[in-house]
Parts: structure tokens; C-alpha cells; sequence
């Protein structure tokens, strides 16, 4: 019986012939050995002089698989390669079956392996591109279903082709109108973590940003911070909010490891303690690990002697390792982000009103009415300040707009306790590079006084005690320590997406309409260091039209449009 390799898959698709001279090409692999055929793609596409500029690879892998280089935990992971020109997701640990409900994109080309019904070959029509060339093993009816799911099968053995041209366009996700193309302006208004982490996301992608940011430099609000934590979640039913923490944790320490590693910005990424709260001993709380698949090399259970020992702190309770968790200085992760090819900052630049040119074009206008910069793409990434510039008759949000104030213990303060590794739980401690710690952070809804308190110092004092057992004497004179505002959803989920269209509802946010050229990332809290990196792909994704870093259900789950589909489930009264 002849194995088919992954070379003749891909020439069985016409590949690399059909990416060639295009911008971007997605290609969708499921069901087939994907080491190999991420290898073969490589090599096709290395050695091709025409190649496409970007190259999207999605692979689907089977419950068992797993490819080099990602965690073997369950859901998707992105790496990108070749200097960002290949971008790799991975979605592993589940059938093919949810694997397929769990993409949304639109493939140039599909390869198949494995055993296929009528019902998996009918979803590949709603994640085809139209002409989309599909090679897949002949089997026992596999011409029949490509047949009913919209495909015109070629003759061919020992593999089948197959060319999307339904007769009917199937129901499927809405495609996204007007896409950005490479080379396209888009307009970023903020220049703290979110729109930093967009705009990079957004040039990598081939676009030209124009950021703009109200004060004379970036990272100015919460991203100015000395130190902040990154680290996942975990949570007995691994629901929304652990499995989308968990993608944006293993996406940040990609992306942050290097740079931490190199010297380009000051963290560390050895670990990260977070003190369990509800009881369970460490056994228990591995147990819970082990059956969610969570492999130690994420995070793993320590009983209280052993997160003692990791802290250098006297803790008494158990704790989980985040292994790649750590903290980071957010203003230099900013500066860098910001200092990428195809990104140009405008600092000192206040948008006072938004509105739309006669061609459809997005203008940013000052307090005088003059034009501040204008793209057919907008995306707001200014926390508060983005509720204001939306549309008027916009649905509301539930956003909390919350004060948060931290507190410096310096380095040579008498009885100071410095944590080894950072510690999370009623609050945090984390060691700076010159000795000092940083501890806090109060959190006061609605609150805005930007000013620092008493009040909050002695609370978070009191959170340093808690953590790490030192009381120190009551300070002279009052410590450094900084104030910063945060903006969350009520759902404490991020809200990154296109901009929904006012009044429209639908109980899929998916398939709510949007407003053209409108995006919003917004409501990162206190994760923002967490969840910017993953976000901003998101971002990208959406206003390229290419595939998200993340399954559909967490899409749906952090889109705008969530919360006016929320408001149509509920039973008219």
C-alpha cells in the first residue's frame, strides 16, 4: 500500500505553483503528519524564487500529536519562522471533528490525511477560499463527500484533487469586509502596551501604522509601571477563562523569552509562584493538573516546603509553578515594540473626535477640527479614552474603569524580604534588578484620584507581609510607589475586535455586523503584559482577514459584538 509523503500532497495541490506571486497565502493541513509536512512546506518554500511574501500555515493535529517547540497542552499555539514570514498555528489535543468547529479562516489550499465522513468533508466548504485546490488520500467515498461539500474533484491517483467552486455559497462565518493589504495605512490611537502590541502585530502583517499617542511619550499610563507579572491560569473546568489565560501566557513567553534573554528588556522568565487560596493540598491541586493534560513543563503543584524553598520565603501554603512565567518592565517592552520597521509614533497628539471622509476613510481630528491622520483601518487601543470616540448611538460596554496603586520598597529598606521568584496570591512581590521590590496593587472602582495615599501604602505593606512574612517599620516618610488606572470588562475578559454596528443584534457576536474599518482592543485590566501579545494577533487577524491565534469559541468570547449577543439570548419580556 503506497504512504503518501508530504511532498506529494503539496504537488498534489499544486504547490508551491499557486502561492506564487501572491502577498499571502493560507494553507490549512488536517489529519496529516505535521512535523513532516511542516518540514516539506519549509523546504517548498525556501526554495522557491517566486514564493508568496507571507505564508499562513494552520495545522489541524489528531489527539496524540504534537509538533517541536510547543507545549503538549490542549488548544492552539503560534509560532512564527523565517524572520516572521511563516506563521505556524497549531491546534492539538482534540478530533478532528472539534478541531474543524474550532477554525475560523479561509484556506488557499487544504491537505488531508486520516479517515474522513460526509459531515468533516462538508465543514472544509465553510473554511475554503473560493478555487481552494484540496489533496487528500483516496478513500471510500471521499470523491462523493468532496462533491456534496462544493468541490470539483479531479481525476487523480493514488491522491485525489479537488477545487472549491460551490454551486451555492454555504452558511459559514462571515468573511471580514475590505481586509488591509500589504503596504495599507492604518491609524493606532494609544501607545501603551495594547497599542504598541497591535502596532507591531499590524507592521509585522506588511501594514504602516501611524500610532497616536495624547502624551509626550509612550507608555505613559499603566505601562509605565516599574515591573508587572505574566503567568496563566488554571481552573478545574479549564472554562473560557483559563484556556484563553493559558494561550496568551505561552504566547507571551515566546515573544518575551529572547528579549528578556538578550538584555533588550529588563524581567526574568524562571518561574512564577502563585499561591493557591481555596484549601487544596498539592496533591490535589496536581491531580486537577493532570487531568486537564497541563504538563509540568507549564505549570505544576508545590507543596509549601517546596514553594518556600523556590521563593526563599516562608510561605505555608501550596502554590503553582508557572514555569514560564516571570515579570517584565512594560515601558521598555513598549519602546521596543514601537521601534519596528513600518511603525511611525506621533507623540503629543490628543484625537479629539473621529469621523469618516466621503471615500470611506477614518479621520482623527484634533480639538480645532484639523486632521491629525487618517487610514481606511482604525484601531483603538486608549482604554477609557476609546469609549468616548466610539460612535454615539454605539450599544454601552460594561467596562469598570478601576484605580490601582502600587507601592517601591527600596532595596536598602531594614527588614526587607526579596522573593527569588515573583509571587502572586491577595496581591504580588517581585525582586528589580537593583534590589529593590515592587508590591501591591490596590484596586478602587470608579475611583479616579491620581494622586498617591497613605492609606493604599499601608495596604499593600500589609500584602507584602502577607506574602513574604517580613513586617517592616512603619516608614518615616512615605515610600515611592505609583498610581495607574485600569479598564475591565465586567466578564474580565479583554475586548479586541471589530467595532459592532449600534442597534444590531444576534445571538452569534460572529455574526453581528460591524462598523467598516473600526477596531477596538481594550479592557486588558491589570493581564495586559499577558494578554497584549496574544491579543494584538487577534487584532492583526482581524483586520487582515487571516487566521486568529485562537479557537472560535474564545473569538467569540472576547469580541465586542459578545455583549449586544448576549442581550439577544435573553427572553423578551
Amino acid at each position: 500500500m503506497h504512504m503518501t509523503t508530504p511532498a506529494e500532497l503539496l504537488q498534489a495541490a499544486d504547490l508551491p505553483g499557486r502561492w506564487q506571486g501572491r502577498p499571502r497565502f493560507v494553507l490549512l493541513a488536517a489529519g496529516c503528519d505535521g512535523a513532516a509536512l511542516l518540514q516539506a512546506t519549509l523546504a517548498a518554500w525556501r526554495h522557491d524564487a517566486l514564493r508568496c511574501q507571507w505564508l499562513h500555515l494552520v495545522l489541524l493535529l489528531p489527539q496524540g500529536g504534537m509538533l517541536h517547540g510547543m507545549h503538549a497542552v490542549p488548544g492552539m499555539q503560534r509560532q512564527l519562522l523565517e524572520a516572521g514570514a511563516i506563521t505556524v498555528d497549531v491546534l492539538q489535543g482534540c478530533t478532528l471533528r472539534e478541531g474543524l468547529r474550532a477554525l475560523r479562516l479561509q484556506a488557499d489550499a487544504l491537505l488531508l490525511g486520516g479517515e474522513w465522513d460526509r459531515h468533516l468533508l462538508r465543514r472544509l466548504g465553510q473554511l475554503a477560499a473560493p478555487q481552494a485546490m484540496l489533496a487528500a488520500p483516496a478513500g471510500v467515498g471521499m470523491a462523493e463527500g468532496l462533491r456534496a461539500a462544493g468541490f470539483q474533484v479531479k481525476a487523480g491517483a493514488p491522491l485525489l484533487r479537488a477545487c472549491y467552486a460551490p454551486r451555492f455559497q454555504p452558511r459559514g462565518d462571515p468573511a471580514p469586509a475590505s481586509p488591509a493589504r500589504p503596504g495599507d495605512e492604518v491609524l493606532v490611537l494609544g501607545a501603551g502596551l495594547a497599542g504598541a502590541a497591535c502596532a507591531q502585530a499590524l507592521a509585522r502583517a506588511g501594514l504602516q501604522v501611524q500610532v497616536l499617542e495624547r502624551h509626550a511619550q509612550a507608555a505613559q499610563e499603566a505601562s509605565g509601571n516599574p515591573g508587572g507579572l505574566f503567568h496563566g491560569i488554571v481552573n478545574p473546568q479549564d472554562g473560557l477563562h483559563a484556556r484563553f489565560n493559558r494561550a496568551a501566557a505561552l504566547q507571551a513567553a515566546r515573544l518575551y523569552r529572547p528579549l528578556i534573554e538578550q538584555g533588550r528588556v529588563p524581567g526574568r522568565i524562571d518561574g512564577l509562584l502563585r499561591l493557591q487560596a481555596d484549601g487544596l493540598d498539592a496533591l490535589a491541586m496536581q491531580a486537577q493538573a493532570d487531568a486537564l493534560g497541563l504538563p509540568a513543563a507549564y505549570v505544576k503543584a508545590l507543596h509549601a516546603e517546596a514553594a518556600a524553598q523556590a521563593s526563599g520565603l516562608p510561605l505555608r501554603t501550596p502554590a503553582w509553578l508557572y514555569q514560564e512565567g516571570g515579570w517584565l518592565d512594560p515601558g521598555a517592552m513598549v519602546r521596543w515594540l514601537l521601534n519596528q520597521p513600518g511603525i511611525t509614533l506621533h507623540a503629543g497628539t490628543a484625537v479629539h473626535q473621529l469621523q469618516r471622509s466621503a471615500d470611506g476613510a477614518w479621520q482623527a481630528l484634533d480639538a480645532a477640527g484639523c486632521l491629525l491622520g487618517q487610514a481606511r483601518h482604525l484601531v483603538l487601543c486608549n482604554a477609557q479614552d476609546a469609549m468616548r470616540l466610539l460612535p454615539a448611538a454605539a450599544t454601552p460596554w460594561p467596562l469598570e474603569h478601576q484605580r490601582g496603586q502600587l507601592t517601591l520598597l527600596p532595596a536598602d529598606l531594614p527588614g526587607l524580604r526579596r522573593p527569588l521568584l515573583p509571587v502572586a496570591g491577595g496581591g504580588y512581590a517581585l525582586t528589580l534588578p537593583d534590589g529593590s521590590v515592587l508590591c501591591g496593587a490596590t484596586a478602587q472602582a470608579g475611583d479616579t484620584d491620581g494622586g498617591l495615599r497613605a492609606t493604599d501604602e499601608a495596604a499593600n505593606l500589609a500584602r507584602y507581609a502577607a506574602l513574604t512574612g517580613a513586617v517592616l517599620p512603619a516608614p518615616l516618610q512615605p515610600l515611592p510607589g505609583r498610581t495607574a488606572f485600569r479598564l475591565l470588562a465586567a466578564d474580565r475578559l479583554p475586548v479586541v475586535g471589530g467595532v459592532p454596528q449600534p442597534g444590531v443584534l444576534n445571538d452569534q457576536p460572529r455574526r453581528i455586523a460591524r462598523v467598516p474599518g473600526l477596531f477596538v482592543c481594550t479592557a486588558l485590566g491589570s493581564r495586559g503584559i499577558t494578554w497584549a501579545p496574544l491579543v494584538a494577533q487577534v487584532l492583526a487577524a482581524q483586520v487582515t482577514g487571516l487566521p486568529a491565534p485562537l479557537e472560535a469559541d474564545l473569538l467569540d468570547a472576547i469580541d465586542p459584538a459578545r455583549f449586544a449577543a448576549r442581550q439577544a439570548r435573553k427572553p423578551a419580556r
